[in-house]
C-alpha cells in the first residue's frame, strides 16, 4: 500500500499557499485515511540547525534519574529547544500546513502543543494506540475531526530508524472513547483490523510533514539502526476545543507566532527555560 503524499512544488513553497488541487487532495486523504504527507514544505537548512542541537539533548535527558520515555525505553518524548536560534516560520507557522489543517478542522485553529519523540537505538515498540480517542462512547458514527497531529521528521523517517506505524481509517472506528480506561487497543482488535485493512510504516524525508487525525491508531517503532530518530510534533486543535497547557516561549519572539489563520497558545517568559527536563513519562513499562 503506497502512503496518501502530496508533492508540493517550489513555487507553492515560495507563495506559502497550495493549489486548490493539492489542498483537496491533502484534505481527501486525512479525512479517508486519517493522515497525509506534505512533501518538500520545510527548509532543510533549519532542520540541520535543529538536528544538530537535539541530537545533543538526547544524552542530558536519558542522564535524568525520570527520563520521560513512552511506553517503553526505546521512546523518549523530547522537546526542541523552544528558543532562538531554533525557531522556525516553516516548522511552527507553516502555512501550507495550516492551510490543510484549517480546511480540516474549520476556523479558530490553535497549537497547543510543541514537542517530539525520539525513536533511540534498540527499542521495542509501543503498544498500538491513538493519542486521543472519540469523544462520547457508542457513537453510530465518527464526529469530525477536532485535532491534528503535525509531525516534522528532523532527520529522513523509515522503518529502519523507527517510522511510525499507522493504521489507516482508524481514526473513524468508534468502539474506543475518552472515557475509556486504557489508549492500548486490544490485540484481538488489531488481529482483526490487520485483516481488513494492514498498518504502514511510511518513510518520510526530512523537509515533509505527515499531518494525522489524533484518533488515528499508531505505534511508535523500535529503530534498528545506531542514531536516535528525533521528530517534533504539535497538535493543531478545532477552535472550540478548550485550551491545554500554554507552550512556553522567550518574551520577545510574540511576533514570530504571530498569523492570520493560527493562533499558537503560548506563555512568555523571561529568563531561562528548561526544555530538558520539562516532560514526565507516560504509561511507562520498563523493557
Amino acid at each position: 500500500m503506497t502512503t496518501a503524499a502530496v508533492d508540493i512544488t517550489p513555487a507553492e513553497v515560495a507563495a506559502g499557499q497550495m493549489t486548490p488541487e493539492h489542498l483537496e487532495e491533502a484534505v481527501a486523504a486525512l479525512r479517508g485515511d486519517g493522515f497525509v504527507v506534505l512533501r518538500d514544505v520545510v527548509d532543510r537548512s533549519h532542520l540541520e540547525t535543529l538536528r544538530e542541537r537535539m541530537l545533543r539533548d538526547v544524552d542530558e535527558i536519558l542522564a535524568r534519574e525520570d527520563a520521560p520515555f513512552n511506553f517503553n525505553t526505546g521512546n523518549l518524548q523530547q522537546d526542541p529547544p523552544p528558543f532562538p536560534p531554533f525557531l522556525f516560520r516553516d516548522v511552527l507557522v507553516n502555512d501550507l500546513v495550516i492551510a490543510v489543517t484549517r480546511a480540516v478542522l474549520g476556523p479558530g485553529v490553535k497549537n497547543s502543543y510543541y514537542s517530539g519523540n525520539t525513536a533511540l537505538p534498540g527499542g521495542t515498540r509501543q503498544p498500538v494506540h491513538p493519542d486521543v480517542a472519540q469523544l462520547w462512547p457508542d457513537l453510530e458514527h465518527p464526529t469530525p475531526a477536532f485535532g491534528l497531529v503535525v509531525n516534522v521528521p528532523v532527520v529522513d523517517m523509515s522503518p529502519e530508524n523507527g517510522s511510525t506505524e499507522l493504521w489507516p481509517g482508524t481514526h473513524g472506528d468508534t468502539r474506543f472513547s475518552i472515557h475509556d480506561g486504557s489508549l492500548r487497543i486490544p490485540e484481538d482488535v488489531l488481529e482483526a483490523r490487520r485483516r481488513e485493512r494492514a498498518p504502514l510504516q511510511p518513510t518520510v524525508a526530512a523537509g515533509s510533514v505527515v499531518i494525522r487525525d489524533i484518533r488515528l491508531w499508531h505505534a511508535g517503532m523500535p529503530n534498528r539502526t545506531d542514531k536516535p530518530r528525533p521528530m517534533i510534533a504539535m497538535i493543531h486543535w478545532c477552535g472550540w476545543w478548550n485550551d491545554n497547557e500554554p507552550v512556553t516561549f522567550p518574551k520577545g519572539t510574540e511576533a514570530f507566532f504571530a498569523h492570520d489563520h493560527l493562533r499558537t497558545n503560548a506563555r512568555f517568559v523571561d529568563g531561562p527555560i528548561d526544555h530538558i527536563r520539562h516532560n514526565q513519562a507516560y504509561d511507562f513499562q520498563k523493557s
